[in-house]
C-alpha cells in the first residue's frame, strides 16, 4: 500500500502532529475508509487498498490497558506519563464546544454536532492518542435510511424537518472520543427489605409492609464501562445509542480514519473516571436491591472499593446530523455499528394547535351527545 507522510505546515508549531496521506495507487487521489470493509476506496477511480490485519500479538499489545491510578497520579498532564501523547489540528465550536479534527488548509467551516458556523484559525490539541477505534460499519445511506425511519415516528414534527430528511443532505462520520474503564468493586450496604402483607377482608383488605433491616456485600467486575469523553452531544442522547460491540475494536490505525472526521476529547481522564463512578454506583444500587430482596427495598448505605482500575482511550464511530429550524439547532446522531438513532426534534406549533382544536371539538361532541341526545 502507498502511504505517506507529511510533515506539519509552520502553522502547526513546534509539536504539530504529522498529517496522513493515503494516496491511491492508480490515480494518486486520496483513500476513504470503506464502512463494514477493511479496505480504503479512491472515490475517483474506484480502485480499493486492503488495510492488513494485525497480528494477535500486535493487536493485544495495542489494545492493553493502562493503569488509572498510576495515570492519574502523574505529574504530567492528562495522564501523559502513563500513555503515549499526541497533537491534531482542531477547529474549536463556539457553541458546543466540540474540538474536531479537520484539514490543515481549512480556517472554516460548519460544526458537524451543532449546524454552528465557525470561522477560526486552528489550534493545536495535546492528548492522550486513541489506542483502539471501533470502524464504521454501516455507509452514509443506511444512516439516512435509520434516521428517515426514525422520524417517520415522530408526531407533530415540522414539515421543513420531514423535507429536510427527504433532501439530499449529508451526514458527518465522526469518530467521537471515549473512555473505556475496568474495574473490580466490592460493596457493603445496610438498608431495609419490605414484605407486603394484608389485614382485613372483602372492601376492608389492606396492603400493609413489614420492613426488616438488612445489611449484606455485593460485588461487580465491570469491563468496558464507556464514558464519552466529549461535550459536545448530550449526554443522554448518546447513552442511548448503546450497547457497543467492542470485540470489534481494532488497534487505532489512521487508515480507519480516512475521510472521516474525528473529535478531540473535552472531559479528561480524571472527571472521565468521576462520571464512570457515577454509572457504576447506578448499577451497583441495582445489585443491591436484588441482594436485599423482598417487595420493595430502601437503602441506607453503600460503601464501595474499587480495586484494579484500568483504562483505554478509544474512538467509536457516529453519523451526526444537524438540522436548524427556527433560529435553533437540533442535532441527530446514528450509531454507525448497529444504526440505533437518538436526536432532538423540534414541534410544529401549528400541528400542536390543530391536534389541541381537533381534540376540544371530539370532546365538545362527546358532551353534546351525551347531555343533549
Amino acid at each position: 500500500m502507498s502511504t505517506t507522510e507529511t510533515e506539519p505546515d509552520s502553522g502547526a508549531g513546534a509539536e504539530g502532529g504529522a498529517e496522513y496521506r493515503f494516496p491511491c495507487a492508480q490515480c494518486g487521489a486520496n483513500l476513504r475508509y470503506a464502512p463494514g470493509q477493511t479496505a480504503m476506496t479512491c472515490s475517483y477511480c474506484g480502485h480499493e487498498q486492503d488495510i492488513p490485519g494485525a497480528c494477535e500479538e500486535t493487536r493485544a499489545l495495542a489494545l492493553a490497558t493502562h493503569d488509572l491510578r498510576a495515570a492519574l497520579a502523574a505529574p504530567a498532564p492528562e495522564a501523559e506519563a502513563a500513555a503515549e501523547v499526541e497533537v491534531t489540528r482542531v477547529l474549536n465550536c463556539p457553541n458546543c464546544g466540540a474540538q474536531v479534527e479537520f484539514d490543515a488548509a481549512v480556517h472554516s467551516s460548519e460544526c458537524p454536532f451543532c449546524a454552528t458556523p465557525v470561522v477560526t484559525d486552528t489550534g493545536n490539541h495535546r492528548h492522550i492518542k486513541p489506542q483502539g477505534v471501533l470502524p464504521f460499519r454501516l455507509r452514509e445511506a443506511d444512516a439516512k435510511e435509520a434516521f428517515a425511519k426514525w422520524l417517520r415516528g415522530l408526531w407533530f414534527a415540522p414539515n421543513g424537518l420531514r423535507a429536510y430528511a427527504r433532501k439530499d443532505n449529508r451526514f458527518n462520520g465522526i469518530y467521537v472520543p471515549y473512555w473505556c474503564f475496568d474495574a473490580d468493586t466490592a460493596s457493603r450496604y445496610t438498608g431495609e427489605r419490605g414484605t407486603y402483607y394484608y389485614t382485613g377482608s372483602g372492601k376492608n383488605r389492606r396492603r400493609q409492609i413489614r420492613w426488616t433491616r438488612v445489611s449484606g456485600r455485593v460485588a461487580r467486575r465491570f469491563d468496558n464501562l464507556l464514558v464519552m469523553a466529549a461535550q459536545s452531544l448530550p449526554r443522554r442522547y448518546v447513552q442511548a445509542l448503546d450497547p457497543w460491540h467492542m470485540a470489534e475494536l481494532e488497534p487505532y490505525n489512521p487508515q480507519f480514519i480516512a475521510g472521516f472526521r474525528a473529535e478531540g476529547y473535552t472531559v479528561g481522564l480524571e472527571p472521565g473516571w468521576k462520571i464512570a463512578i457515577e454509572k457504576m454506583d447506578e448499577i451497583i444500587r441495582g445489585d443491591v436491591r436484588r441482594s436485599i430482596g423482598g417487595d420493595e427495598q430502601r437503602i441506607h448505605t453503600v460503601d464501595t472499593d474499587h480495586a484494579n482500575e484500568r483504562f483505554r482511550h478509544v474512538l467509536l464511530p457516529l453519523w451526526v446530523a444537524a438540522y436548524r429550524y427556527r433560529d435553533k439547532s437540533y442535532r441527530f446522531v446514528v450509531n454507525a455499528q448497529t444504526g440505533r438513532v437518538r436526536g432532538e426534534r423540534p414541534w410544529s406549533a401549528i400541528k400542536v394547535a390543530l391536534a389541541v382544536i381537533a381534540a376540544a371539538l371530539v370532546v365538545g361532541g362527546f358532551i353534546y351527545v351525551t347531555e343533549f341526545m
